[in-house]
């Protein structure tokens, strides 16, 4: 990873994803966007060459308008430093920008997106992957993992930690486990789990210098709608 996290304003990058951002901000495209808080765009230094994405807000990202700023961001958060990495050394995004719940016994609680939600909402993620161009990506648990790699990820049980290197987003694609996942756990599969996210992030950031070492063959541009300029 680079040794000073970026300023923002320093490039046209910072100035494209500031616009895309705004046209996210008053996006309608799914029913999300009549029970949303704010829409919950990435973060992060997006000249970066590591993206981690996740599956959607929750409460706390809903309110604040930050993905993982709850529990799971916190951890997120400490394993990211034990990797001496900083939110503005990568790009922290989600593959939904708005919270998918549903109303149980008055309280609010989280749900899976659903297949028309993802559709809607892809065209956000595509053109943030886009602009960074990243050199890896890091699925944040399987929901991102199934949209990013697509039919060859199967399961977290079996495929977390590997990379994919045929994917059409990134040159090295890692699935990881959730940090929510890992807060479920308990006693000594709490310290196992945690200690797995530390390795998988760590071997993510020395590819990624590895990589600028030696960088991996010209890949195509993704193509990005033109109705999003």
């Amino acid at each position: 990873m680079a040794d000073q996290p970026q300023k923002p304003g320093r490039s046209p990058v910072h100035q494209h994803m500031a616009e895309l951002r705004a046209r996210a901000l008053t996006c309608t495209d799914c029913n999300l966007s009549q029970t949303r808080t704010q829409v919950v765009f990435g973060t992060g230094n997006p000249e970066t060459p590591m993206v981690l994405i996740g599956e959607g807000p929750g409460e706390q990202e809903d309110a604040t308008g930050i993905p993982f700023v709850g529990r799971a961001g916190k951890l997120l958060d400490e394993v990211l430093r034990v990797n001496g990495i900083s939110r503005n050394h990568v790009w922290i995004t989600n593959v939904l920008k708005c919270r998918a719940f549903v109303v149980e016994g008055g309280r609010a609680t989280n749900r899976p997106p659903r297949v028309e939600e993802v559709s809607a909402c892809r065209q956000w993620i595509e053109a943030e992957i886009a602009l960074i161009n990243p050199l890896v990506i890091v699925c944040v648990g399987g929901p991102a993992a199934k949209l990013i790699i697509g039919s060859a990820f199967q399961s977290m049980t079996r495929q977390r930690g590997q990379w994919f290197t045929d994917t059409e987003y990134a040159p090295y694609v890692m699935p990881i486990l959730h940090p929510a996942y890992v807060l479920r756990q308990h006693g000594p599969a709490f310290e196992e789990a945690r200690q797995l996210l530390i390795d998988d992030l760590r071997r993510a950031r020395d590819k990624v210098r590895e990589l600028r070492r030696h960088p991996p063959p010209p890949r195509p541009p993704k193509v990005v709608q033109q109705s999003l300029f």
